[in-house]
């Protein structure tokens, strides 16, 4: 007998499809284009943003946006990368579910002049209900930095759940943080609460 014969077949992930776009009360999530690169470069490069996101390098220019949205625009990865807009098509910030080493991973940033007006709660709320309908036994990872705690309370408020601790390196930063794992278990999002 052959040692091939005695290998497992590769089982590949089920995939969720094409990134939707998805409206909400107040915004717009829809794929990114490469017009919004001037927008992404303007939110990035303010370190009140950055220094908040593992894989994003401080300075952040226009180019650096390019860089980030040729792949993510090219229609050829299975993550759902949507930009955050208002209803004048203003992009404001980015939500993403992105597959990660086989498992699939919550990721968002919102420009500092947005915060605190409930728009990431309602953008996450979305694309993670969209998501769990076409991936409904599909658990959602996500983490963030010990030093968020309002990202944290975020998470906490739909159902994620934390799974430990470490350090993950910051490029904004250039050091290693401390990092909370989270995760949403299928059927465990909480309802946003509108006021």
């Amino acid at each position: 007998m052959s040692t091939t014969a005695l290998q497992r077949p590769e089982v590949k992930p089920m995939m969720p499809g094409p990134a939707p776009v998805i409206s909400t009360a107040r915004l717009t999530l829809r794929p990114h284009r490469l017009s919004d690169a001037p927008a992404i470069a303007e939110s990035l490069s303010d370190f009140a943003v950055t220094r908040m996101l593992s894989r994003v390098p401080a300075p952040f220019d226009r180019q650096d946006a390019l860089d980030w949205l040729v792949p993510v625009t090219s229609g050829t990865l299975p993550d759902w990368p949507l930009a955050i807009t208002d209803k004048d098509d203003v992009h404001i910030g980015n939500v993403s579910i992105e597959l990660r080493h086989g498992r699939w991973h919550l990721g968002y940033w919102l420009n500092r002049y947005y915060w605190r007006r409930g728009y990431m709660s309602e953008a996450v709320t979305a694309i993670i209900e969209r998501f769990s309908r076409r991936m409904p036994e599909t658990p959602i990872y996500s983490g963030v930095f010990a030093d968020n705690p309002a990202s944290l309370r975020l998470q906490e408020k739909l159902g994620f759940r934390m799974t430990g601790c470490g350090e993950i390196y910051c490029f904004a930063r250039n050091t290693m943080v401390s990092h909370i794992e989270t995760v949403l278990q299928p059927g465990m999002l909480q309802p946003r609460k509108v006021a």
